[in-house]
């Protein structure tokens, strides 16, 4: 019963903290990328969208806004100090599309004008190119590719202009380290791109659970030249990573079930030994072999609800601890929470009795088999 416990109440505690990262992560990520997304389905790097063909887009069900983004690799620059990036244009719609200017760690959410751009700099960005937000008088000088190119040439392959840093932002890693964000009207005037040229779309969704059907929709009206993505589908290695991780420890986790599985059989094993004689007085009586049988399988039931109960309602008690109070701190400081999160979630109960039960009904089922085969006399 211990075992079966403790086995019972690290899985639900592991799970629930795997979720805690999840969700924890994919709010990071929810803040950065928007609810769909519209790409060019192609290689292409940009594609066109109308004036009629946004109206469309904004008249689907569910979506509230829509922000157009043009984006490109760049070099940033300032006295010596470089950094490869990505230069982010949006539009003054894009507040209402993501979350990030919620994460600002200096400054304003500035972001100029097509002929006076300012930027908002990730903070490993801030840091690759010396400079801090509000307190940097001289401009950065921002390098682009030249579209019109006919040479290699740095003079010509590359776009110069010089840009004032207003803000930073620090939401995590993967975005402070690469990204700058600035208004979409500079990058398409560097870019030389078209009226109605753009990287992507991102769009804001009204309620998450109609994502599915935006896209379906969106796909339908757009058509096979545009690529429709969900927040997940823009990530997809990464939530397949976190699935997949969860899913290992899932594993290593219930080799403690299948050890306590092994004392299990042990146990009503050497039961079956002791009653020998018990079975024996219930044959003796109109007992067949399934009745013998479903005595120590039930037995074998008993020891694995108790153990399995015992064991959810430990882990419940710990997790809700740690929502509460929070006593358990990850190591380090440097992280953007300093505790571990948890989360519990229905799903994740019913795997863990599942599991209980089927290791339960197999350790049972061995011993009870061989307790209803054997032939026991009262003589002995």
């Amino acid at each position: 019963m211990l075992a079966i416990a403790v086995g019972s109440a690290a899985l639900i505690i592991v799970l629930s903290v795997f979720n805690g990262f999840e969700d924890l992560v994919k709010g990071l990520y929810a803040d950065f990328y928007a609810d769909v997304r519209i790409a060019p389905a192609s290689n292409a790097k940009f594609l066109t969208l109308t004036p009629a063909q946004l109206q469309v887009i904004k008249g689907v069900n569910g979506v509230t806004a829509v922000s157009m983004i043009a984006e490109e690799k760049a070099v940033l620059v300032n006295e010596g100090l470089q950094s490869i990036i990505f230069l982010k244009g949006v539009d003054a719609n894009y507040t209402g599309v993501s979350g990030l200017a919620q994460h600002l760690i200096s400054g304003k959410f500035i972001l100029g004008e097509t002929e006076d751009p300012s930027l908002v700099l990730g903070a490993g960005v801030e840091n690759a190119v010396g400079v801090s937000a509000g307190t940097n008088f001289l401009p950065l000088t921002v390098y682009l590719p030249n579209r019109k190119a006919n040479s290699f040439l740095l003079t010509e392959a590359l776009n110069s202009y010089n840009a004032s840093v207003t803000g930073s932002f620090a939401l995590q890693q993967e975005f402070d380290n690469k990204y700058a964000i600035t208004n979409i009207g500079f990058v398409k005037y560097m870019l030389d791109l078209g009226e109605n040229e753009f990287s992507s779309a991102e769009i804001k969704l009204a309620d998450l659970n109609t994502t599915n059907k935006a896209v379906v929709e969106l796909k339908r009206l757009l058509g096979a030249k545009y690529l429709v993505q969900t927040r997940y589908q823009q990530n997809q290695s990464l939530y397949s990573v976190m699935q997949i991780e969860k899913w290992v420890i899932y594993g290593i986790l219930s080799l403690i079930l299948v050890v306590a599985a092994f004392n299990m059989i042990g146990a009503l094993t050497m039961l079956v030994l002791e009653k020998q004689k018990d079975i024996a007085v219930l044959k003796a009586l109109g007992a067949n072999d399934a009745y013998i049988q479903r005595i120590f399988l039930c037995e074998g039931f008993v020891i694995a609800a108790i153990g399995g109960g015992s064991g959810i309602v430990l882990a419940i008690i710990v997790c809700l601890i740690q929502i509460k109070l929070k006593l358990v701190k990850l190591g380090g400081g440097s992280f953007i929470i300093d505790y571990y999160p948890v989360k519990m979630l229905p799903a994740d109960f019913i795997l863990v009795i599942t599991t209980i039960t089927c290791i339960a009904l197999l350790a049972a089922w061995i011993p009870s088999r061989k307790a209803s085969m054997q032939k026991f006399t009262l003589k002995s």
